[in-house]
């Protein structure tokens, strides 16, 4: 199943059904879980995790040195779930020591040509990331976020839950759960109601989350006063906490 003319470095822990085609090269510190497919000229450093039936595409690079200058070479961490489609010409970067030393993937996410995940990133599970988006350092995004191509995302913002950008979005400040985000800079524009409907979400909770909104945007409140009103619709309403959640943990502010 591996290709003689690809290098893998003794040490690798390589499940025995795993795929690797040939050019490609695998590091001594990365472990692959079983069904996983490596296209031809492929790149994967360590220490590096890779769970089960991921497929890589071709010229992907995979768990290499970040590019911030901080880094002295350390060994940190990237850790990738099950189940991911990393397309051609993407690049994933190990984390800092600056941070928790880790940039984590979850499992069923798509990864475009040519999306960047950098340092220290934390990308949920069932997420798009389509062609070319850029993550920068430090970037949480929430589970199924869809980010149209060509976004780039500034360091250390977070993107909630559900959240969908479009196409050449500029996101500088975090994105609450739920919101649709589209521009340069990034500006909300309502709840991510068909992406809620395609997920199973109950038109019961698609009014409460719209009227979430509400309160967050076009109430004139400010932030600690949208909590306080959120937290008696939370009640009614379980799907509203993860907005709350979003918006308790922001430490750049939220795209207005």
């Amino acid at each position: 199943m591996i290709h003689p003319q690809a290098i893998v470095e003794p040490g690798a822990r390589i499940a025995d059904d795993v795929e690797i085609g040939p050019w490609s090269y695998v590091g001594a510190d990365v472990e692959i879980g079983s069904g996983t497919v490596v296209g031809p000229h492929v790149v994967i450093k360590g220490p590096t995790v890779i769970g089960a039936h991921n497929r890589i595409f071709q010229f992907a690079s995979v768990g290499e040195e970040c590019q911030d200058k901080k880094y002295k070479g350390e060994p940190t961490r990237l850790v990738i779930g099950d189940h991911n489609v990393i397309r051609e010409g993407v690049t994933i970067h190990r984390g800092t020591v600056q941070d928790a030393g880790l940039t984590a993937i979850g499992s069923h996410n798509l990864l475009m040509a040519y999306v960047h995940v950098a340092h220290d990133c934390i990308v949920g599970s069932h997420c798009i990331l389509a062609n070319s988006t850029a993550l920068a350092g430090h970037v949480h995004l929430g589970d199924h976020a869809i980010l149209g191509g060509f976004t780039a995302v500034h360091q250390f913002c977070r993107i909630g839950a559900h959240v969908m950008c479009g196409a050449g979005t500029v996101v500088l400040k975090d994105i609450p759960a739920y919101v649709m985000a589209n521009g340069n800079t990034a500006q909300p524009h309502g709840i991510n109601t068909e992406g809620l409907k395609r997920r199973g979400f109950s038109a019961e909770s698609i009014r409460a989350l719209r009227n979430a909104y509400k309160i967050v945007y076009r109430q004139n409140l400010t932030l600690e006063q949208a909590l306080k009103a959120l937290e008696s619709l939370a009640q009614a309403e379980p799907a509203v906490q993860l907005l709350i959640d979003s918006l308790v943990v922001s430490t750049r502010g939220i795209i207005r």
